[in-house]
Parts: C-alpha cells; sequence; structure tokens
C-alpha cells in the first residue's frame, strides 16, 4: 500500500508546475488521470533537448514528470467535453490545474460548478501570483517568478547579479507546495469537506527564502548577492583546489580551526581579521585568497575526504552526469528505468520523488503516456463504449 491509493486525480495542468505536483501523487500512489487539448496536449511535450521526442510529442520535457500517468484528450471548449469532465470529476478525489485565474470559469468549469458535481472535491489552482491581487492576470513563467520574487537579486557575484538559477526553480517550488496542500487537505477532508487551493508561484517561492527574507524584515538588512559565499559563516563557500573546485562549510568555531591546522596555516586562527565568525564575514575574500594558496597545493578530492575525516564538511563540485554515477544516487534507487516506451520506442531513465517509505523509494509502473493513450480505457471506466469514442473524435471531443 502506497500513503494515496485509491486517490484519483484528474490534472489539467502543462509544462512544469502543474506536471510536477501530479509527479508526486503519481508516486505517492494515486491514480493520476492527465486531460490534454486532443491533437497537441501538454506543451512540455514539445520541449527539451532531443528535437526528434519533440517532434513526436514525447519531449524530454515531458517524460521528466509525467510517468505514472494516464493520458487521455478532452475538448474542454465543447459542451460534450465539459459533460465527460464533470464525469470524471464526480468520481475524482482531486483536480490539479494551471490556467490563468478565471480560465476555468469561463470554459464553465470551474471550481463552483464542479463542487455541485462533488462536494468533497479537491480543487488546486497554481498560478503565477494567485488568484486575486494585481498581477493575477500575468502569466507565469519561471524567469518572471525569479527576477519578481528576489531570487534573481541574491543569486551571483556582486559583479554577475541578478542572476538567473540554473533549473525552473519557481515552477519546481509551485508544484511541491501544491501537492504538499493537495496532501493536507486530503488528510482533513473528511472533517472539512472539498476545499480550493490557491497556489501562487511567487508565494510559494517567497516562503522557501526564508532566511533573506527575514534579515530584511526583522533584522532590517537587504540580502546582497555573494556569489559562491554562505551570509551566515566564513569559511563557508566554494574553494579551489590543484584541479578543480570544491566547497567547504566550516561554519563552527572549532571547524574553523582544525581546517586552519589541516592545511598547515594555524596562523591565520590567531589572525585578528579571521578570529571569530564576525570577523572572518567581514574579511571573507582576504581569507578565500588565503585557503585558495594553501588548496593550490593538492587534489580537491584529497582536500575534501582529509577535511570531512576531522569533521569539517567539504565536497565536490560536481556535474549532473557527475552525481548520477555516484554510488550514492545511483545504488538507492532514485532513478527509474523504462522500456520501450510508447511514443518513444526505447528505454528511458528518469529520476523519481526525493524519498524512501520503509528504506525504498516510490516508483511508478506505467511510463509517460503517449498523447490519448488512455482515453477509451477512462471513457470505458464512465461507460462508454469504442462506437461512443469513435463519435467523439469525429466530433472532436476526444
Amino acid at each position: 500500500m502506497k500513503p494515496l491509493d485509491g486517490v484519483r486525480v484528474l490534472d489539467l495542468t502543462n509544462v512544469l508546475a502543474g506536471p510536477f505536483c501530479g509527479h508526486q501523487l503519481a508516486h505517492m500512489g494515486a491514480d493520476v488521470i492527465k486531460v490534454e487539448t486532443p491533437g497537441r496536449g501538454d506543451l512540455a511535450r514539445e520541449l527539451g533537448a532531443d528535437p526528434e521526442l519533440n517532434a513526436q510529442r514525447m519531449g524530454v520535457s515531458f517524460l521528466a514528470q509525467n510517468a505514472g500517468k494516464r493520458s487521455i484528450t478532452l475538448n474542454l471548449k465543447a459542451e460534450k467535453g465539459k459533460s465527460l469532465l464533470k464525469e470524471l470529476v464526480r468520481g475524482a478525489d482531486v483536480l490539479v490545474e494551471n490556467f490563468r485565474p478565471g480560465v476555468m470559469d469561463r470554459l464553465g468549469v470551474g471550481f463552483t460548478i464542479l463542487k455541485e458535481e462533488n462536494p468533497k472535491l479537491i480543487y488546486c489552482a497554481i498560478s503565477g501570483f494567485g488568484q486575486d491581487g494585481p498581477l493575477r492576470d500575468l502569466p507565469a513563467y519561471d524567469q518572471i517568478i525569479q527576477g519578481l520574487s528576489g531570487v534573481m537579486s541574491v543569486t551571483g557575484a556582486p559583479e554577475t547579479a541578478p542572476y538567473r538559477v540554473g533549473y525552473p526553480i519557481c515552477d519546481t517550488i509551485g508544484g511541491m507546495t501544491a501537492a504538499f496542500g493537495i496532501a493536507a487537505a486530503l488528510n482533513g477532508r473528511e472533517r472539512s469537506g472539498g476545499v480550493f487551493i490557491d497556489v501562487s508561484m511567487l508565494e510559494a517561492t517567497l516562503a522557501t527564502m526564508g532566511w533573506a527574507v527575514s534579515n530584511w524584515l526583522v533584522a532590517g538588512v537587504r540580502p546582497q548577492p555573494l556569489g559562491n559565499e554562505n551570509a551566515t559563516a566564513a569559511p563557508s563557500g566554494m574553494f579551489q583546489a590543484a584541479d578543480g573546485p570544491f566547497n567547504i562549510a566550516a561554519n563552527k568555531q572549532e571547524q574553523w580551526e582544525s581546517l586552519c591546522r589541516h592545511v598547515g596555516r594555524e596562523d591565520l586562527i590567531e589572525d585578528e581579521r579571521f578570529r571569530q565568525r564576525e570577523d572572518r564575514k567581514r574579511n571573507r575574500t582576504a581569507l578565500s585568497a588565503e585557503l585558495n594558496a594553501a588548496f593550490s597545493h593538492g587534489k580537491a578530492a584529497d582536500w575534501v575526504a582529509g577535511l570531512n575525516a576531522l569533521g569539517v564538511p567539504a565536497g565536490l563540485v560536481q556535474t549532473v552526469p557527475d552525481v548520477l554515477d555516484h554510488p550514492q544516487i545511483a545504488d538507492r534507487g532514485m532513478v527509474a528505468a523504462f522500456e520501450n516506451v510508447p511514443g518513444v520506442e526505447r528505454g528511458i531513465r528518469v529520476v523519481r520523488p526525493g524519498l524512501k517509505l520503509d528504506g525504498a523509494p516510490p516508483a511508478v509502473d506505467q511510463p509517460p503516456a503517449a498523447l490519448g493513450q488512455h482515453t477509451e480505457e477512462v471513457l470505458a471506466e464512465l461507460g462508454y463504449g469504442q462506437q461512443d469514442v469513435e463519435r467523439f473524435r469525429e466530433e472532436g471531443v476526444v
């Protein structure tokens, strides 16, 4: 048994934030039915680094977060399409959408209407800015949210900021926040009934910036970009060995002193520029220069091993291929493999959620689905036969 076995989720989302939410729910055991536009489907089907897969509407961006879901096509602009969605809602527990605010209402299938079909429906709307406010009607693109949220203002070095985080962090945070809200609502549904969950990517991102935001709200200190340095301690950041970079997080006084002894620079312990934490923070540039000079005489892996043995946290700076090949990831079931994926016609590997349940990684049996692959199957569960489905196709409903 998985935590969400028996829960049915209607996933009307596109691209990343919404599909990532559904990805988490599917791995927790939910039956996630991805409702897509006939003929085109999720825009992510056309996105990714493999143009051939994009042309087949099985783009890498789609494959990354849609394993374990069933795909049906439904034209929500057609009256019969709306009717079929309402039938699906009657047997569903959750509906997730990431249209702009008001779109579902204009289609005639907003929360107020769908709640009449299912009073216990948990309806989750993910948008860039939430369902109200002066920015509510603007489109939600990750880089726009990164800029507006302040993320870019604290990313990069003083001479390079503002700088974009290297992956769609705001989309991902929005999807994770939505999954958390849905799980909480499912837990309380028997007591409180259905609920409307309003997820703002902007607010969800701000919520993860607690340290930076609170430095301003509480201490009145404006957050600044520090590159690879840590705002709370020094030496804590990236340093350069003879063969490449590595990270150190010597956040405690005893760690700092152990580091100095290990690199043969005990004199730095009593140097008035570096004696205490606040001293080191004020003089972090000079401190980094002193340490990098010492680290230049050894290899990164050797420094990392030696420092960790002394209780000074350190780690290599790895590429994505590096970390995927590392036994810490490769041997713990983080990566799932699917063979002969429909629409791809070869095997693929994708990552699972980053947790274990009773020691095992959550997994799904089905690979990402071809567009509309399960339309007949799902409509059959509503009582429609093959002739009905063919008629719906002729009418442009599915």
